[in-house]
Protein backbone atom coordinates (compact mmCIF):
# COMPACT_ATOMS: atom_id res chain seq x y z
CA UNK A 1 0.00 0.00 0.00
CA UNK A 2 1.37 3.56 -1.04
CA UNK A 3 0.69 5.88 1.88
CA UNK A 4 0.53 8.70 -1.11
CA UNK A 5 -2.06 7.37 -2.00
CA UNK A 6 -4.27 7.51 0.71
CA UNK A 7 -3.50 11.12 1.47
CA UNK A 8 -3.77 12.26 -1.72
CA UNK A 9 -7.88 12.01 -0.81
CA UNK A 10 -7.28 14.55 2.03
CA UNK A 11 -8.09 17.13 -0.19
CA UNK A 12 -10.21 19.32 2.00
CA UNK A 13 -6.37 19.21 4.12
CA UNK A 14 -3.94 19.87 1.12
CA UNK A 15 -6.26 22.98 0.14
CA UNK A 16 -5.83 24.44 3.82
CA UNK A 17 -2.19 24.08 3.79
CA UNK A 18 -2.08 26.02 0.47
CA UNK A 19 -4.84 28.44 1.91
CA UNK A 20 -2.36 28.97 4.66
CA UNK A 21 0.88 29.42 2.63
CA UNK A 22 -0.32 31.03 -0.75
CA UNK A 23 0.66 34.23 -0.29
CA UNK A 24 4.48 33.06 0.23
CA UNK A 25 3.97 31.82 -3.81
CA UNK A 26 5.98 33.42 -6.19
CA UNK A 27 6.58 32.56 -9.76
CA UNK A 28 10.05 30.61 -10.12
CA UNK A 29 9.11 28.05 -7.80
CA UNK A 30 10.49 24.42 -6.62
CA UNK A 31 8.56 22.03 -4.53
CA UNK A 32 11.19 19.51 -2.94
CA UNK A 33 10.00 15.48 -3.05
CA UNK A 34 6.47 16.17 -4.75
CA UNK A 35 5.90 12.77 -4.71
CA UNK A 36 2.57 11.67 -7.07
CA UNK A 37 1.85 15.56 -7.36
CA UNK A 38 -0.75 15.64 -4.35
CA UNK A 39 0.32 19.57 -2.95
CA UNK A 40 1.02 20.54 -7.05
CA UNK A 41 -2.49 20.23 -8.02
CA UNK A 42 -3.53 22.76 -6.18
CA UNK A 43 -0.88 25.88 -7.08
CA UNK A 44 -0.12 24.40 -10.35
CA UNK A 45 -2.70 26.98 -12.38
CA UNK A 46 -1.74 29.93 -10.33
CA UNK A 47 2.73 29.67 -10.97
CA UNK A 48 4.90 30.27 -13.68
CA UNK A 49 7.99 28.13 -14.04
CA UNK A 50 7.44 25.39 -11.47
CA UNK A 51 9.95 22.79 -10.65
CA UNK A 52 8.90 19.41 -8.87
CA UNK A 53 12.11 17.33 -7.40
CA UNK A 54 11.42 13.63 -6.67
CA UNK A 55 14.17 10.99 -5.93
CA UNK A 56 11.82 7.94 -5.92
CA UNK A 57 11.58 6.31 -9.11
CA UNK A 58 7.82 5.12 -8.51
CA UNK A 59 6.81 8.54 -7.94
CA UNK A 60 9.00 10.17 -10.58
CA UNK A 61 7.45 8.15 -13.37
CA UNK A 62 3.97 9.35 -12.01
CA UNK A 63 4.85 12.72 -12.07
CA UNK A 64 6.74 12.66 -15.85
CA UNK A 65 3.04 10.94 -16.95
CA UNK A 66 1.26 13.55 -15.00
CA UNK A 67 2.20 16.11 -16.19
CA UNK A 68 4.09 15.26 -19.40
CA UNK A 69 2.02 17.93 -21.47
CA UNK A 70 2.48 20.78 -19.37
CA UNK A 71 5.23 23.19 -20.23
CA UNK A 72 5.07 24.92 -16.99
CA UNK A 73 6.26 22.39 -15.25
CA UNK A 74 9.59 20.48 -15.03
CA UNK A 75 10.67 17.54 -13.33
CA UNK A 76 13.81 16.85 -11.66
CA UNK A 77 15.73 14.09 -10.49
CA UNK A 78 18.10 15.55 -8.31
CA UNK A 79 19.25 16.91 -4.86
CA UNK A 80 18.81 20.75 -4.22
CA UNK A 81 22.59 21.03 -3.30
CA UNK A 82 22.63 19.68 -7.17
CA UNK A 83 20.17 22.04 -8.65
CA UNK A 84 21.74 24.55 -10.69
CA UNK A 85 18.68 27.61 -10.86
CA UNK A 86 17.80 29.85 -8.05
CA UNK A 87 14.18 30.43 -7.05
CA UNK A 88 11.71 32.72 -5.56
CA UNK A 89 10.19 29.89 -3.47
CA UNK A 90 10.86 26.83 -2.73
CA UNK A 91 8.74 24.56 -0.77
CA UNK A 92 9.26 21.42 1.75
CA UNK A 93 5.32 19.80 1.93
CA UNK A 94 6.35 16.95 4.95
CA UNK A 95 9.54 16.32 3.03
CA UNK A 96 12.50 17.29 5.99
CA UNK A 97 11.43 14.54 7.97
CA UNK A 98 12.27 12.23 5.48
CA UNK A 99 15.75 13.44 5.45
CA UNK A 100 18.57 12.13 7.85
CA UNK A 101 20.41 15.64 7.70
CA UNK A 102 17.64 17.86 8.10
CA UNK A 103 19.45 21.11 9.31
CA UNK A 104 21.73 20.56 5.92
CA UNK A 105 19.00 20.36 3.90
CA UNK A 106 17.20 23.61 4.97
CA UNK A 107 20.59 25.53 4.70
CA UNK A 108 20.78 24.21 0.91
CA UNK A 109 17.66 25.52 -0.10
CA UNK A 110 18.65 28.86 1.36
CA UNK A 111 21.43 28.92 -0.18
CA UNK A 112 19.45 28.53 -3.81
CA UNK A 113 16.04 30.98 -2.97
CA UNK A 114 16.71 34.53 -3.95
CA UNK A 115 16.76 37.55 -2.45
CA UNK A 116 13.06 38.35 -0.48
CA UNK A 117 12.26 34.82 -1.57
CA UNK A 118 10.77 32.29 1.13
CA UNK A 119 11.39 28.78 2.05
CA UNK A 120 7.65 27.18 3.11
CA UNK A 121 8.37 23.87 5.62
CA UNK A 122 5.88 21.57 6.71
CA UNK A 123 6.49 18.45 8.73
CA UNK A 124 4.69 16.49 11.48
CA UNK A 125 5.14 17.62 15.13
CA UNK A 126 5.57 16.59 18.42
CA UNK A 127 7.94 12.96 18.87
CA UNK A 128 5.72 12.01 21.94
CA UNK A 129 3.13 10.83 18.32
CA UNK A 130 5.80 8.98 16.94
CA UNK A 131 3.63 6.01 15.75
CA UNK A 132 3.94 3.04 13.08
CA UNK A 133 3.19 5.15 10.73
CA UNK A 134 6.23 7.58 10.91
CA UNK A 135 8.28 4.40 10.87
CA UNK A 136 7.42 2.49 7.94
CA UNK A 137 7.03 5.15 5.35
CA UNK A 138 10.74 6.49 6.78
CA UNK A 139 10.27 9.47 8.93
CA UNK A 140 13.26 10.12 11.19
CA UNK A 141 11.83 12.21 13.69
CA UNK A 142 8.48 14.62 14.08
CA UNK A 143 9.40 18.39 15.49
CA UNK A 144 9.04 21.11 17.76
CA UNK A 145 9.26 24.33 17.75
CA UNK A 146 12.47 24.87 19.41
CA UNK A 147 14.33 22.92 16.16
CA UNK A 148 13.41 25.82 14.30
CA UNK A 149 13.97 28.68 17.10
CA UNK A 150 17.26 27.13 17.43
CA UNK A 151 18.64 26.99 13.27
CA UNK A 152 21.63 29.36 12.68
CA UNK A 153 19.57 31.35 9.82
CA UNK A 154 21.97 33.46 9.30
CA UNK A 155 20.28 36.74 9.34
CA UNK A 156 17.30 35.38 7.32
CA UNK A 157 14.11 35.83 9.36
CA UNK A 158 11.30 33.31 10.20
CA UNK A 159 7.77 34.77 9.12
CA UNK A 160 5.74 31.94 10.40
CA UNK A 161 6.27 29.51 12.97
CA UNK A 162 2.85 27.62 14.00
CA UNK A 163 1.08 24.29 14.82
CA UNK A 164 -2.06 23.79 12.55
CA UNK A 165 -4.72 20.57 12.98
CA UNK A 166 -5.21 20.85 16.47
CA UNK A 167 -8.50 18.47 15.90
CA UNK A 168 -6.21 16.05 14.12
CA UNK A 169 -3.32 16.33 17.31
CA UNK A 170 -6.11 14.88 19.11
CA UNK A 171 -7.06 11.69 16.33
CA UNK A 172 -3.38 11.22 16.08
CA UNK A 173 -3.12 10.72 19.31
CA UNK A 174 -6.19 8.53 20.32
CA UNK A 175 -5.67 6.62 16.89
CA UNK A 176 -1.96 5.75 18.53
CA UNK A 177 -2.90 4.45 21.87
CA UNK A 178 -6.37 2.63 20.22
CA UNK A 179 -4.97 1.23 17.19
CA UNK A 180 -1.38 0.84 18.31
CA UNK A 181 -0.57 -1.81 15.91
CA UNK A 182 -1.86 -0.04 12.76
CA UNK A 183 0.31 0.88 10.27
CA UNK A 184 -1.94 2.95 7.37
CA UNK A 185 -4.59 4.74 8.87
CA UNK A 186 -7.75 3.66 6.95
CA UNK A 187 -9.48 5.16 3.74
CA UNK A 188 -12.93 5.96 6.37
CA UNK A 189 -10.60 7.49 8.90
CA UNK A 190 -9.13 10.00 6.19
CA UNK A 191 -12.37 10.89 5.11
CA UNK A 192 -13.60 11.53 8.62
CA UNK A 193 -10.42 13.94 9.35
CA UNK A 194 -10.14 15.49 6.52
CA UNK A 195 -14.01 15.99 4.94
CA UNK A 196 -15.46 16.81 8.72
CA UNK A 197 -12.31 17.64 11.17
CA UNK A 198 -10.52 19.48 9.27
CA UNK A 199 -12.95 22.53 8.19
CA UNK A 200 -13.69 22.34 11.95
CA UNK A 201 -10.08 22.95 13.29
CA UNK A 202 -9.53 25.22 10.42
CA UNK A 203 -11.31 27.83 12.80
CA UNK A 204 -10.50 26.45 16.17
CA UNK A 205 -6.69 26.79 15.37
CA UNK A 206 -7.56 30.22 13.98
CA UNK A 207 -9.30 31.12 17.04
CA UNK A 208 -6.37 29.40 19.61
CA UNK A 209 -3.69 31.21 17.62
CA UNK A 210 -2.32 28.00 16.22
CA UNK A 211 -0.82 26.78 19.41
CA UNK A 212 -1.74 23.14 18.91
CA UNK A 213 -1.41 20.74 16.31
CA UNK A 214 -0.39 17.33 14.72
CA UNK A 215 1.82 19.77 12.44
CA UNK A 216 4.31 22.58 12.17
CA UNK A 217 4.23 25.17 9.53
CA UNK A 218 7.69 27.31 9.16
CA UNK A 219 8.51 30.16 6.91
CA UNK A 220 11.55 31.41 6.55
CA UNK A 221 12.41 34.74 4.29
CA UNK A 222 15.39 35.19 2.58
CA UNK A 223 17.48 38.40 2.94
Amino acid sequence: MNYLDIFDNAKVWIKYVHFLNKKYYRNDFLEVGAGIGSFTDNYEKNIKNIFLTEIDENNLNILKSKYKNNLNIKIIEKEVADIEEKFNTIAHFNVLEHIKEDKEEIYNCLNKINQNGYLVILVPAHNKLYSNLDKDVGHHRRYEKSFFEKLDLKGNLIVELKYIDCLGYLLYYLNKIFFKDETYPSNFKIFVWDKIFTPITMIIDFLTFYKLGKNILCVIKKK
